[in-house]
């Protein structure tokens, strides 16, 4: 598979090397202020000057708040059957998202790897990086997913 499709996942429906690709999602200043102000209230998410002075160099978003865009976008592209259900990640940042930025994820799968004591169900890889409109990337996220097999397979 190459292109998103709206049928949903199962365990035995993917392949190592399955790609997802997201929408882009738009960032501005007032968004990565206000997320900030919330959930990572320091002074180069929050303030130009600041920042200007910081190790980011300017205003920067939060990288919690990357990483939030990133579900929320791997979400909506990569269609396993009951959803995105983490077992474990790996996350960075190589440089940082700005306002102005619109980001999207291009997701694939790394690894498929069945349970060996529960035949219902495996760990799916999933390597995701997130790009801003020049094709850099702000982020990488490596997630281990819990992905079932359809219920009949289950049940069996």
């Amino acid at each position: 598979m190459t292109e998103n499709e709206t049928k949903a996942f199962y365990l035995d429906d993917v392949a190592v090397g399955d790609r997802y690709v997201s929408q882009e999602y738009p960032l501005d200043t007032a968004g990565i202020k206000s997320f900030a102000r919330d959930f990572d209230p320091q002074p180069f998410h929050l303030d130009e000057a600041a920042a200007e002075e910081s190790f980011f160099g300017g205003l920067a978003a939060s990288g919690w708040h990357t990483a939030a865009i990133t579900m929320r976008l791997m979400v909506e592209s990569v269609p396993f059957a009951d959803g995105l259900i983490g077992a474990g990640v790996e996350l960075s940042w190589p440089r940082p998202t700005r306002p102005g930025d619109a980001l999207h994820v291009v997701s694939e799968i790394t690894a498929v790897a069945p349970s060996k004591s529960k035949p219902d169900r495996g760990i799916v890889t999933l390597q995701s990086d997130t790009y801003n409109q020049r094709g850099e990337p702000v982020q990488r996220l490596v997630s281990r997913l819990l992905l079932f097999r359809r219920w009949g397979e289950r049940l069996s």
